[in-house]
């Protein structure tokens, strides 16, 4: 059965196959932990600690966000005006990102930000002022 995707973010975890005197691997697969076909992916790194990045969203993009090293602090606002902080510190925990989702991040020094996206890139889909994000949230 194919997996739903969600009207507001949250934390999703892959599966940890391995041990600690080996290491090991985590997965995704489209339909089975990633609800949607990705048509892009893209990662951060090098990111500044005392800079916070995001204020944006889509209007019809889906993320899953991973953080492969480090520490990355997500401040989320959905649809409905709800507010919520997600850390990530994990390599095998995603946050799911519906559209219509505010974001604010922080990074930790070393931080590695993967991104899974549902669509290539277009500068349309972005809404990167607060205020007409409101407006629009409201239609």
């Amino acid at each position: 059965m194919p997996l739903q995707m969600g009207e507001v973010p949250y934390l999703l975890e892959f599966p940890s196959i391995g041990n600690s005197s080996e290491g090991y691997i985590s997965i995704g697969e489209i339909q089975k932990n990633i609800p949607f076909s990705i048509k892009r992916v893209y990662w951060t790194y090098f990111t500044p600690q005392n800079i916070t990045r995001g204020y944006h969203a889509h209007k019809a993009l889906v993320q899953i966000i991973i953080a492969v090293c480090g520490k990355i602090v997500f401040t989320t606002e959905d649809k409905s005006g709800n507010k919520r902080e997600f850390v990530l510190e994990q390599p095998n925990t995603g946050l799911y990102l519906p559209p219509f989702t505010w974001r604010e991040i922080k990074f930790s020094h070393n931080a590695v930000l993967l991104c899974l996206a549902s669509e290539c890139y277009s500068e349309d889909d972005y809404i990167r002022n607060y205020n007409e994000y409101i407006e629009l949230k409201k239609k």
